[in-house]
């Protein structure tokens, strides 16, 4: 499980002449296994949010911590599904950038695909999946290094509104069996609705952060 800790966080782009603050001091916490959403209209802030929390972003300035370590000098990767490669082997490619070798990795990836329910999809290629199953492999993916934190850019974006729930049911369950915490963006207050914590942005600043207060998930 992991804690987050945002810290006066700033990120500022030079548009033109102009000085865009996508986020402008931002402070916030997130507990250890919290399913939290972030929310709000399109320029809020959103993208920028998650893509400093994963470390693909330098922050203009102010800090994100994660489990009390300042991230300053980290950097992460981000991995899409690749197309060459079939469900198993597309689960079980983050397994590639750990040092050394693990035994279990394939039994690991194996049980991640059942538990998704796309056991017998594993030899399937990506353009041989649905919207939805292939949705399905990037969350069985996202847990075969056993993360403490998982985060989504439109997790749900793609799908039809059935998926999506089943989606999300999916991600809400190994929140609460495995303790990960979550961090989702979404335009769906639906979606939204179903997590533990909404935080609404609105020009780079935190608008609200407020207890999700109706839980409609059922896992």
């Amino acid at each position: 499980m992991a804690r987050i800790e945002l810290v006066d966080l700033t990120k500022h782009y030079k548009q033109g002449k102009n000085l865009v603050r996508a986020l402008d001091g931002v402070s916030l916490t997130i507990e250890r296994g919290e399913f939290v959403s972030v929310v709000g209209r399109s320029g809020s802030g959103k993208t920028t949010l998650l893509d400093l929390l994963g470390l693909l972003l330098k922050p203009t300035s102010g800090r994100v911590v994660i489990d009390g370590v300042d991230t300053s000098d980290l950097r992460f990767q981000e991995f899409n599904l690749l197309p060459t490669l079939n469900a198993l082997e597309n689960v079980m490619l983050p397994l590639r950038y750990r040092r050394g070798k693990d035994p279990q990795g394939k039994a690991r990836a194996l049980q991640l695909l059942e538990a998704v329910d796309l056991a017998d999809r594993m030899d399937h290629k990506p353009a041989e999946l649905s919207g939805g199953q292939a949705q399905r492999v990037a969350i069985a993916r996202s847990m075969i290094n056993n993360p403490a934190l998982v985060l989504g850019d439109e997790p749900t974006g793609e799908v039809d509104s059935e998926t999506s729930m089943q989606l999300i049911d999916l991600m809400r369950k190994m929140n609460r069996e495995r303790g990960v915490t979550f961090v989702i963006v979404t335009h769906d207050m639906e979606i939204a609705g179903r997590t533990d914590r909404m935080i609404r942005l609105k020009d780079g600043h935190v608008l609200s952060d407020e207890r999700v207060s109706m839980q409609t998930a059922h896992v």
